[in-house]
């Protein structure tokens, strides 16, 4: 039985010097766990050995049964964090117009010429040309909001920490500031007042049917007829379709047939290489049921802005903070303080504040929703067969 002990013991004492050569900021802390390991099963050792004494009005009683030396051994050398889910992403920055440099959290104001002038008139012999008039400008106030999330971590905790649970805190306070991210821009499109303003508009900026090749082609019919202010056609073209997760395979079999896969005929896929697919894992629906939704690129030549996306000058992504520790080490009560590592937390509580915040925003209206500008965007609930 000692031979086993012994070995368990050198195990354990090799786990902890590999996370020692891991981490080598935290060589300290580990070198106290391999000694603090050599006295636990010292002390094993001893307690295997048979009964000790107990006190008068105690009866005898084995100190360690076989049940609690499988424990110990789960606990003592098979003990490991495994890797956590893998997040699904959702790439959207193509989708969104980028607004970097608002000043502070006011509102700030952009203005778009969306009209023409006039066409010309036929004047006679001596006549007089009508005066003619100019659009105004199209206004659109932009903005900026703080988000954030916080949290404590116990000086224990992390001193406790041998399998490093938590050294993938930080990395993963900085993915939920990403898919917080992604759930904005996600319901810029998806939200009701976004999609009510769009079916308003009719059939050239809605449908109710699922996602199919000719359907496409109607959304591509449909954005070339798009026109200004005045009446006068512009000159944009779908780009994007973004849809729900469980179109995948349909967006697939659209991009990659010849024929139009819907049909039993000939026809040739005229779309298949017109548009391209982004998947929006944050967006609502049950199968068959499933909406999309289709884009133009807002960073063309076209100077069509579906959606915009603000960040403050200067924060051009997330922060992960902490707070300073307000502890010092001394040698005397009047004597000169010295700096502690992080760890020891706070001076009442020994709490370790982390907190991660990002600052972003876009275009908000009360009937517009957040389509900074409706001519680039396309909807369908995907209800129609």
């Amino acid at each position: 039985m000692r031979k086993i002990i012994y070995t368990l013991q050198e195990i354990r004492k090799s786990q902890l010097a590999a996370f020692a050569e891991a981490r080598p900021s935290e060589r300290a802390r580990f070198d106290k766990l391999i000694a603090e390991t050599g006295d636990k099963f010292s002390f094993l050792d001893h307690a295997l050995g048979g009964v000790g004494r107990t006190a008068s009005i105690e009866q005898i009683s084995e100190v360690m049964t076989s049940g609690d030396f499988t424990y110990a051994i789960q606990e003592f050398v098979q003990r490991q964090a495994l890797p956590g889910y893998q997040m699904q992403m959702f790439p959207f920055e193509p989708l969104v117009k980028p607004e970097n440099n608002l000043p502070n959290y006011l509102p700030v104001t952009r203005y778009q010429n969306r009209a023409g002038l006039d066409d010309l008139e036929y004047v006679g012999e001596k006549g007089q040309a009508r005066p003619g008039y100019v659009t105004d400008a199209v206004k659109r106030q932009l903005q900026v909001w703080r988000w954030e999330k916080q949290y404590d971590f116990s000086h224990e905790t992390l001193v406790n920490d041998d399998m490093g649970y938590f050294v993938d805190t930080a990395m993963l306070m900085g993915q939920s500031a990403r898919r917080t991210l992604e759930r904005y821009v996600s319901r810029f499109y998806t939200n009701a007042t976004s999609i009510a303003r769009l079916v308003a508009l009719g059939a050239l900026y809605s449908t109710t049917g699922r996602l199919t090749t000719a359907r496409i082609s109607t959304a591509r019919m449909a954005f070339s007829q798009r026109v200004d202010t005045r009446g006068n056609p512009i000159n944009v073209g779908l780009t994007y379709i973004v849809h729900h997760l469980g179109l995948e395979d349909t967006v697939a079999t659209i991009q990659n047939s010849m024929l139009v896969p819907e049909l039993a005929t000939n026809a040739a896929n005229v779309v298949r290489s017109t548009f391209t697919a982004i998947k929006d894992p944050h967006m609502a629906g049950t199968a068959p049921n499933l909406p999309w939704y289709a884009f133009t690129n807002p960073n063309s030549s076209q100077n069509v802005i579906p959606l915009v996306l603000t960040r403050r000058s200067g924060m051009a992504g997330p922060l992960i903070l902490r707070r300073r520790s307000d502890i010092e080490a001394v040698t005397s009560m009047l004597g000169s303080g010295a700096a502690v590592d992080p760890i020891m937390g706070d001076f009442e509580s020994g709490n370790i504040v982390l907190k991660v915040m990002d600052v972003f925003g876009t275009y908000v209206d009360g009937t517009q929703g957040n389509l900074f500008d409706t001519a680039g965007a396309y909807y369908s609930s995907g209800t129609a067969p």
